[in-house]
C-alpha cells in the first residue's frame, strides 16, 4: 500500500508536541464523544509511585452493549505520542460510523504516564510493562532464569559507565556487538535481547520481579469490561520495529480459532505473529495475556486483539544496529549520565519511537486509518 506524497492529505499535527498537549486533548475529546454517547464518562488512576501522574481513560457505553472497542496507548511511555495521535485519527474518521447503539469504547492513553511524561519508554521503576503481563500463579512468572541468552549480551546491553564521547560510545558500542555476534548470530541477539529478562533491574528490556500498578490495573479493566460485551476488539499501539513506512498488524500467537478467522478477512498488506521468523517473541507480552485472560475468566467473550507496530528506523541489519543503540544510550545516560552527548541520545532515542517526519506521520497515519476501517468492519 504504498502511497505518494500527493495521496497523504491526513494532517501530521494530530501529533502532540508534549505530554501536557497531549492530555488535554484526550480531556477534551470527552465533549466530542458524548455527541455519539451522551453518558462517555473520563477517569484517572493516579499511579501509586507517583500521584502526580494518572493512567486516564474514556469509557462509551451503549444502551445495548453487545461489541467494545479498545485502544490502549503508552504502554511503552515514549510511544504514546505516536498513540496519542492515533487515538484523535480514531475519533475524526471513525467514530461518526460505529453502531452507537450497540458499540462501546474504551481508549486508554496512557497506560504508561510516567514514561510518556518522560519520554521513557519503561515505568517509574525500570520495568519494560509489555514483559510485565502474567496471569496469578502462572508458570516461570518473573523467573531470572528465562532468556539465558541475555546475560551473554549483559556487557553489550548494559554498559556501567557514564557516556563521554561520541566517539568512544560508538566504538564501546561496535566492539561489544563484534564479540558476541559470532557466537550468537543476528538472530540470536534480536532474540535474545527482545524477548525480557527479570535478573538486571537497571537493564533494558527489564520485565519486573512483580506485576506492575499498570498492568495490575490494566488486567482488573479488562475483566471488568470483557464481562460486559459478547465481542471486543483491542488494539494496542507501538512504534520502533519494522519497515520505516509500513505499519506491521502484529498477531499473538495466542490467538483463538474464531480471531485467526478474523484476521484472515483482513485486506491488508503486512501482517506478521509474534514469533521469531515473523516478528519475535516476547516474554510478558500485554497482547497474549489478553487472550490468556479471557480464556482462562471469560472464555465466552469473543475477542480480537493485536498491536499495531508503526516501523521508524527500518528493518534492515543497520537499522537494527542503530535502534538497539538508540535503547542502550538512552538507559546508560538514565544511569550513568553523559558529558556531552546527552542532547544527542534523546534526539536518536526519540526518532526511533516519535518521528517528527512530516512524510512518516502522514503515511502513519494512512495506514492506521486503512487497519481501522478493516478491523470495526469485521
Amino acid at each position: 500500500m504504498a502511497l505518494s506524497k500527493r495521496d497523504l492529505a491526513i494532517p501530521p499535527h494530530l501529533f502532540p508536541p508534549d505530554f501536557a498537549t497531549a492530555q488535554a486533548r484526550f480531556r477534551a475529546s470527552l465533549e466530542t464523544v458524548r455527541r455519539f454517547y451522551p453518558t462517555a464518562e473520563l477517569a484517572r488512576y493516579p499511579l501509586p509511585y507517583a500521584p502526580e501522574l494518572a493512567i486516564e481513560w474514556l469509557t462509551a457505553v451503549p444502551p445495548q452493549p453487545q461489541q467494545l472497542i479498545i485502544l490502549t496507548t503508552g504502554l511503552h511511555g515514549v510511544e504514546g505520542y505516536v498513540g496519542a495521535a492515533i487515538i484523535q485519527l480514531f475519533l475524526r474518521q471513525f467514530l461518526p460510523q460505529l453502531d452507537h447503539h450497540t458499540t462501546g469504547l474504551l481508549l486508554v492513553q496512557p497506560l504508561n504516564p510516567w514514561g510518556m511524561a518522560r519520554r521513557r519508554r519503561v515505568n517509574g521503576r525500570n520495568v519494560d510493562l509489555n514483559r510485565n503481563f502474567f496471569l496469578p500463579n502462572a508458570a516461570n512468572a518473573y523467573d531470572p532464569a528465562i532468556n539465558p541468552a541475555y546475560r551473554r549480551l549483559d556487557g553489550l546491553l548494559n554498559p556501567q559507565r557514564p557516556l563521554r564521547s561520541h566517539k568512544q560510545a560508538q566504538i564501546a558500542f561496535l566492539l561489544g556487538l563484534a564479540r558476541v555476534l559470532p557466537a550468537l548470530g543476528v538472530a540470536g541477539v534480536r532474540a535474545g535481547t527482545l524477548l525480557g529478562q527479570y535478573w538486571q533491574p537497571r537493564g533494558i528490556y527489564y520485565g519486573g520481579q512483580e506485576m506492575q500498578p499498570e498492568a495490575h490495573w490494566l488486567a482488573d479493566m479488562l475483566r471488568d469490561q470483557f464481562a460486559r460485551y459478547g465481542r471486543v476488539r483491542l488494539i494496542d499501539v507501538h512504534t520502533g520495529y519494522g519497515p520505516r513506512y509500513q505499519m506491521s498488524l502484529v498477531h499473538s500467537p495466542r490467538m483463538t480459532e474464531t480471531a485467526v478467522a478474523l484476521a484472515c478477512c483482513l485486506n491488508y498488506p503486512l501482517i506478521v505473529s509474534a514469533v521469531p521468523g515473523e516478528f519475535y517473541a516476547i516474554s510478558g507480552d500485554m497482547v497474549d495475556f489478553t487472550y490468556q485472560l479471557a480464556a482462562s475468566e471469560l472464555p465466552d467473550c469473543q475477542l480480537y486483539a493485536l498491536a499495531f507496530e508503526f516501523g521508524t528506523l527500518g528493518d534492515s541489519f543497520m537499522a537494527g544496529v542503530r535502534s538497539l543503540q538508540a535503547l542502550i544510550w538512552e538507559n546508560q545516560l538514565h544511569w550513568h549520565g553523559a558529558a556531552a552527548m546527552e542532547t544527542a541520545v534523546k534526539q536518536q532515542f526519540n526518532a526511533l519511537f516519535d518521528p517528527s517526519s512530516d512524510l512518516w506521520r502522514e503515511k502513519a497515519l494512512a495506514d492506521a486509518q486503512y487497519a481501522f476501517q478493516e478491523i470495526i468492519t469485521l
